[in-house]
């Protein structure tokens, strides 16, 4: 008789299940291990087990230590650590000051961080009014789009930018959407010298951003805090209270992260 197919036994895909295997290995033994030892403790076919060392290696999952012989975690899986670990601790610490801002601005306050060259929304503070921009934590949109994706791309060494936007197509959303790679670039240095980025209509229509950058311990961007409100309320009042208010909330934040304040946001 044949299981019923939410009965059926998953089996494991054994390659994943070796790399998972490999990363707990290492993580255990941070000072590095030989392939002879890794042959010896898995059992594993060398052939096979070569092989994905060199897999994982090229892509800098781990690192070979030429003169210990040795294959320690590698900067790739460092940085998806720190990434998981800063993207909760960031979001728990903000949410305070987030609801703070959204109180004073009453229009919605988001935080979010970069995955590649997208933004995520990892915490929001939605306004009262019926007019409002429709968000959810998890969205991901294009970081060139947005007010608080650009702030995010702002905050990268030229290298990594280098890195992130080879290849990218810059696709149009609204009339006013960065097509250009150059227009994008040069704005990217106008927001590392004033400290802000702005969305005008850039990915929604009828909807303005403002944003700023949340920076931790070691001076990096970390996140981005932004507020969002529907153009037909926008003034220059309200655009030199978000700032303040978005400049204020993100140095309380950084702060709590450790974050000492430079005489320049992105200096």
């Amino acid at each position: 008789m044949t299981a019923p197919k939410d009965e059926l036994e998953i089996v494991p895909v054994k390659s994943a299940d070796r790399v998972l295997t490999l990363i707990e290995l290492l993580t255990e033994h941070r000072d590095g291990v030989t392939f002879t030892e890794l042959q010896e403790f898995t059992g594993w076919p060398r052939s096979s087990l070569y092989g994905l060392l060199r897999t994982m290696a090229d892509r800098n999952h781990l690192e070979f230590d030429p003169h210990t012989q040795a294959y320690r975690i590698g900067v790739r899986i460092w940085e998806a650590g720190q990434a998981f670990n800063s993207s909760v601790k960031v979001a728990e610490l903000a949410m305070p000051y987030l609801e703070e801002a959204g109180k004073r601005l009453n229009e919605t306050v988001q935080l979010a961080v970069l995955d590649g060259t997208e933004n995520i929304y990892v915490a929001k503070v939605d306004s009262s009014h019926n007019l409002k921009l429709v968000s959810f934590v998890g969205a991901r949109l294009p970081a060139y789009a947005t007010g608080i994706g650009k702030v995010l791309l702002a905050g990268l060494d030229e290298a990594d930018l280098d890195e992130r936007l080879e290849g990218v197509e810059l696709t149009k959303y609204t009339d006013t959407t960065i097509l250009s790679m150059d227009h994008l670039r040069q704005l990217l240095r106008d927001i590392r010298t004033q400290g802000f980025a702005v969305d005008n209509e850039e990915y929604t229509l009828g909807v303005r951003c403002w944003a700023v950058p949340v920076r931790d311990v070691t001076g990096s961007v970390v996140a981005g805090v932004s507020v969002s409100i529907p153009s037909a309320r926008v003034s220059e009042s309200i655009e030199e209270t978000a700032l303040e208010v978005l400049t204020e909330i993100a140095g309380q934040i950084s702060s709590q992260l450790g974050h000492k304040p430079q005489a320049l946001a992105f200096k």
